[in-house]
Order: C-alpha cells, then structure tokens, then sequence
C-alpha cells in the first residue's frame, strides 16, 4: 500500500484519533508512567504534537495548515485546562501549551512544504 492510498482514508483517521487519545489519557493520569530515558515534560509535549501533526495530515489531508493547527492547538490546551483540575495532581502549564502549538506548527510547515 503506498502513502497516497493511505493519505485521508478511514485508517489514517483512525490511527490519528486513536493516538490523540492515547495521549490525552496519557496526560490526565495522576501518575504517568515514566519514559524510557525519562526525557523532560517538554520534550515530551513536543513529541507528542509533532506526532500527532504529522498523523493529522495524513488523515486530513484536505484541511488547511491553520485549520489544523488550530485544532491541535485547542487539543493541547484543552490537556492543560483538564491538567489544572486539582484532583488529578497534575501540573498546567501555559509554557506546554506553547510547546504543543510550536511543535504541531513546525511539522505541519514541513510536510506542506514536501508536498
């Protein structure tokens, strides 16, 4: 199966939404499970979003750079308004939310640019 098969069809937006998940549960669990490496809170906030940008574009090839970007840039800070519920003992911050938007931006910048 080659990419362009691939690109907007119900499996890639099934992994896209499936792995948004994962990450939002991911991020609301009152203890995570630590990383290999234990790599910092923003890389993995980077991570994360870069991943996630590079799934949505292959799942949603159609929708515009902004769109996108938009949407990841809510979905982000909706994980840091969930984050600040003080039950969860989690920590918000606005600093992740603008390693998410930054993150999803940069990948999003490049695949439109390769393609």
């Amino acid at each position: 199966m080659r990419v362009n098969d691939w690109r907007g069809g119900a499996a890639a937006r099934s992994i896209f939404w499936l792995v948004a998940s994962f990450a939002f549960v991911l991020a609301i669990l009152p203890h995570p499970p630590e990383l290999p490496g234990e790599p910092s809170d923003k890389l993995q906030h980077i991570i994360a979003f870069a991943s996630l940008a590079a799934l949505a574009s292959f799942a949603y090839p159609r929708a515009g750079l902004l769109k996108l970007l938009a949407g990841l840039s809510l979905f982000g800070a909706l994980i840091e308004a969930v984050q600040a519920i003080p039950m969860l003992h989690r920590d918000s911050d606005v600093l992740d939310w603008l390693a998410d938007t930054g993150a999803a931006l940069v990948v999003l910048i490049v695949i439109r640019w390769r393609r």
